[in-house]
């Protein structure tokens, strides 16, 4: 279906993406170590949700030069939640495993 101009931002697989991180976050968040970290899960949170929000309202300007800006602010925010889930790593809120599998999810995927 290449070539098709989405007609809405949840069509786009960048956007269900971050949905899908946002999720995990939410759930991991939730676990009795991490939760009891209430700076950090409020700052993952926040990084999270700025990813699909900006892909969306960047989507709904309706420009591409605007559209562009505001993915590019999506992508800082991944960055945001890389290292917010190193920080969790290295204080024993997450499993390696879990770990890769959100780190995979901020990053673009190949191809």
């Amino acid at each position: 279906m290449r070539g098709k101009a989405a007609e809405s931002f949840e069509e786009l697989h960048v956007c269900q993406r971050a949905r899908e991180l946002t999720n995990a976050v939410y759930a991991l968040t939730r676990g009795p170590l991490f939760s009891r970290d209430s700076g950090l899960v409020d700052q993952i949170r926040r990084a999270s949700v700025s990813i699909m929000s900006n892909i969306a309202e960047g989507f709904e300007r309706g420009t591409t030069t605007e559209f562009v800006q505001y993915l590019y602010v999506a992508k800082g925010s991944s960055g945001e939640v890389r290292a917010q889930l190193q920080i969790a790593l290295d204080q024993g809120y997450v499993q390696a495993v879990e770990h890769e599998r959100l780190h995979d999810l901020c990053r673009a995927p190949a191809g």
